[in-house]
């Protein structure tokens, strides 16, 4: 039925063209139209003329005789111009050819190279039904991981390895150190050593057990997630189910969500959860600009016409956390006070950047911080993590180069 409509709604528009390209009625006398009315009413002019006795009868009938002859000769043109007009040329019966050939022949070949002949219907029931099954049969986590390439491993600086082997060695001794499972488990990533991250993280999340927080759990999905290249997969998607238990408003495990459900023939979902999760996350939230630079694909896979992206609002570097200045400021407190002010402070900016990310100048000031309590390795381990976070900004990466350099670091 599909080829019989389709071929029918073509031959039909390729006559309809053919016939006004080939009939040629086009009416291309009426300069010899226009003489003919000329002479007619010159002719009777001159027989009113002699009729008055204006001029000579001699003269009316010469001038009747000239106009007589003009009006014969512009008749036989105009009769020969119409006959001419009404017959196609060769040129016509060319350009009929190719149009036949490019509405039969061009359809049928772009067709048969873009479109899927065969495809029976797909209705809305089948198309959910088939989403669900996809979803249901997808690739596990391992599965996923194996067809990832080899990558080469990550180059870090001397004192940054040496601090995660020291690590390592600690997390050994020590297995129920959350503290130390966590630092590891970053380091590792940085390294992109991402499954042994997320198996560092599942081990925190059974030692902390109920004080396990969504965030516990977005960590470990997150590093699935990178780990498979991107691909979400059912063990990832049980750790993100767990994570919106705890917090629905998740952002990671809502975006994570949203991609799941692109990945699986549900654009519409995904849509709609991206839609909602962007207009209500702040400009620098480290999920808007993967948003941003994939939801209107998204949106006209989802069948959502005239989409556009919300206006993205000015993002203000505000002062966070301590500055050079601020432990200086500290040097009137008791050092037990002092220590524990600082303390708070650099700790408070480095789990708020560990979790939600910030500006460079945010990263800048921690890296300065550590500097000034004396802390180099870990002010070192920052100075490289942050390299990775802004590898991508080299203007941003400026900063953090600059503030390293101020506190005596180098990036070798």
């Amino acid at each position: 039925m599909f080829w019989i409509l389709t071929g029918a709604l073509a031959l039909v528009l390729t006559l309809l063209l053919l016939i006004a390209l080939l009939r040629g009625n086009r009416d291309t006398g009426p300069a010899e139209a226009f003489d003919l009315q000329v002479y007619r009413d010159q002719l009777r002019e001159i027989e009113k003329d002699a009729a008055r006795g204006s001029i000579p009868e001699e003269e009316a009938a010469r001038l009747k005789v000239e106009i007589s002859r003009r009006i014969l000769a512009a008749d036989a043109a105009a009769q020969k111009g119409s006959e001419e007009a009404g017959k196609a040329g060769a040129a016509s019966y060319v350009m009929g050819a190719l149009v036949a050939a490019t509405i039969l022949g061009g359809g049928f070949a772009l067709y048969m190279k873009l479109g899927q002949p065969g495809t029976p219907d797909q209705p809305l029931t089948q198309r959910l039904a088939e989403a669900q099954q996809l979803r249901d049969n997808r690739m596990s986590q391992e599965e996923a991981e194996a067809k990832i390439p080899a990558q080469a491993p990550v180059q870090a600086p001397d004192e940054y390895m040496k601090l995660v082997e020291q690590l390592r060695e600690a997390v050994e001794e020590r297995p129920d150190d959350v503290r130390g499972l966590t630092l590891l488990a970053g380091s590792e990533a940085n390294l992109g050593n991402y499954r042994r991250s997320y198996e560092l993280q599942k081990q925190i999340a059974e030692l902390l057990g109920d004080k396990a927080g969504a965030k516990t759990f977005t960590d470990i999905a997150d590093m699935m997630i990178i780990a498979a290249g991107g691909y979400v997969s059912p063990e990832a998607q049980v750790e993100l189910e767990k994570a919106l238990a705890l917090d629905p408003n998740d952002g990671v495990a809502r975006f994570y969500g949203g991609l799941l459900m692109a990945q699986t023939g549900r654009p519409d979902i995904a849509f709609q959860i991206w839609d909602r999760l962007l207009r209500a996350s702040r400009p620098d939230a480290p999920w808007v600009g993967p948003i941003r630079a994939q939801i209107e694909e998204l949106a006209f896979r989802a069948g959502v016409t005239r989409y556009q992206l919300p206006p993205l609002p000015e993002s203000h570097d505000a002062p966070n956390g301590p500055s050079a200045d601020d432990v200086a400021a500290a040097a009137e407190m008791t050092p037990e006070e002092r220590q524990q002010m600082i303390r708070g402070m650099v700790d408070g900016l480095s789990t708020r950047l560990a979790e939600e990310g910030g500006p460079a100048s945010d990263w800048a000031r921690l890296i300065g911080a550590l500097a000034v309590l004396g802390e180099q390795d870990r002010a070192k381990a920052i100075y490289s993590e942050a390299r990775t976070v802004f590898a991508e900004k080299p203007e941003l990466l400026k900063q953090i180069d600059a503030a390293a350099n101020r506190a005596g670091l180098t990036s070798e």
